[in-house]
């Protein structure tokens, strides 16, 4: 596969076609968005994973970063992203169109395959463009990057609260209907009496009368239980076979094996088996199901608003959550040592200030910064100035609440743990150009109340 075609801006004319310059009012923010991103910068960036060969060319660079931009911007999923784009000149514009296209120029599917070709690391140039851009527009001064706020978060997956008999059920389901597409006969499918020992499960659980809900929970295990029996007999001793039920088949034995307070990892979910439990202590949600996210920003306000510095997922790093079976954790201290270097490397800029809640103590940041985080509660090293900061440190709150909220960051519908990586980098470079809209919005108004107040007020003349 070729490298992309990029677009340039022509100029070319067409008899019965408007330019979308000439439609649009160009002083709109998406436009002054669009004009002030370096386009040149991304599309050097993510054209580094393409190679000159044989084949048809992939799509544009800014088109398929404008399409990113927009979707986390506004909320929006792929398939109502595509419904907008084509009623939505703005849109196209941002996503370097000359001319109104009144149908798509690109698959639905081709976003997805873009994300995964640029993978977290290359999507991370977004997130940088976005604080570029904030810089260069005045929302915000560069030094406003070396004083930090971190915090962490939990960035749930799309998928069902998990239960025991919901999982058997589930993959005795996957089992019967991959044994079906392969030509297997089956002794029996426990089709229906599986789900209807799944209805008075639920039932006698919901009524607390939790020996016959046991019960109706062994039978579910019982219909699985042989089902991959009865697979495994019939495909012994064929490889093709064995290597297609392989990964269904160690799923299920594991649901069936798994206990409440076993240690190690769990399955919560058969199509997203990286899913953990998370314990955050929350009173109306004591557990949360997904990964384990790092945010950081600023912490005096800019003049554009709070900027998000830096967003990173960290699987494999759970809280505290005994009735999942995990080892109690340190908190969230243990993940400064990978988030501070790659927060550097993010912005640019040496921190020379971090603050953290109470669950950082004890943290493992590297030895250069050890003096340089302070935590909520802290005595020592503390001066009037630094205690002042400390009344900021809540700051990150209500940004976090705007990237779970507005964008896409409460429920995760990328798939794998690269989904989640490229989700949390998405949600703050959104969350920054929201505010960046906001911010030439604002520019506008009172650009305009300026002029208004100049052409009132009266002139020499007719003073005279």
């Amino acid at each position: 596969m070729g490298k992309p075609r990029e677009r340039r801006q022509t100029g070319e004319q067409d008899l019965f076609r408007s330019r979308l310059d000439q439609i649009i009012n160009m002083k709109h923010e998406l436009v002054r968005l669009a004009q002030a991103i370096d386009w040149p910068v991304l599309e050097a960036r993510f054209g580094t994973v393409y190679s000159d060969g044989a084949g048809m060319p992939p799509l544009p660079t800014r088109l398929m970063a404008g399409l990113a931009i927009l979707k986390h911007t506004f909320n929006l999923s792929d398939e109502a992203l595509c419904e907008r784009w084509v009623e939505n000149p703005y849109f196209q514009y941002l996503c370097g169109e000359e001319f109104f296209r009144h149908e798509l120029s690109f698959e639905r599917s081709s976003m997805t395959r873009w994300r995964q070709r640029m993978g977290e690391e290359r999507i991370g140039a977004l997130l940088q463009e976005s604080l570029a851009v904030a810089v260069k527009t005045g929302a915000m001064k560069p030094q406003d990057t070396r004083q930090v706020i971190v915090d962490t978060t939990v960035q749930p997956k799309n998928v069902m609260f998990p239960t025991d008999a919901k999982l058997i059920h589930r993959a005795r389901e996957r089992l019967v209907r991959l044994a079906k597409k392969m030509g297997l006969d089956l002794r029996q499918t426990y089709i229906r009496v599986g789900k209807f020992a799944l209805i008075q499960h639920q039932r006698y659980a919901h009524a607390k009368q939790f020996k016959r809900a046991g019960k109706a929970l062994r039978k579910l295990k019982t219909y699985l239980g042989r089902t991959v029996r009865d697979i495994e007999r019939q495909i012994a001793g064929d490889e093709q076979l064995d290597a297609i039920f392989k990964w269904s088949l160690y799923q299920a034995k594991t649901v069936i094996a798994q206990r409440q307070r076993q240690r190690g990892r769990k399955i919560y979910s058969l199509h997203a088996d990286e899913v953990e439990c998370i314990g955050k202590g929350k009173a109306h949600k004591p557990y949360e199901f997904g990964v384990k996210v790092s945010v950081a920003t600023t912490l005096n306000r800019s003049k554009g608003g709070q900027f998000a510095l830096h967003t990173t997922a960290l699987p494999g790093n759970p809280e505290a959550c005994p009735r999942a079976g995990h080892r109690p954790d340190p908190g969230d201290g243990h993940t400064l040592a990978t988030v501070i270097p790659d927060m550097e490397k993010m912005i640019g800029n040496e921190l020379s200030r971090i603050l953290a809640d109470a669950g950082y103590r004890g943290h493992n940041a590297p030895e250069s910064h050890k003096l340089r985080v302070f935590t909520s509660g802290q005595k020592r090293r503390l001066t009037p100035a630094i205690k002042r900061q400390m009344r900021r440190r809540s700051a990150v709150e209500p940004v976090i609440g705007h990237l779970k909220s507005e964008h896409r960051m409460d429920r995760n519908y990328l798939a794998g743990e690269q989904g989640d990586a490229i989700n949390a980098v998405l949600a703050a470079a959104g969350y920054n150009f929201s505010l960046l809209l906001r911010w030439f919005r604002q520019l506008l108004c009172l650009l305009a109340a300026l002029l208004l107040t100049f052409q009132s007020r009266p002139t020499p003349q007719q003073t005279a």
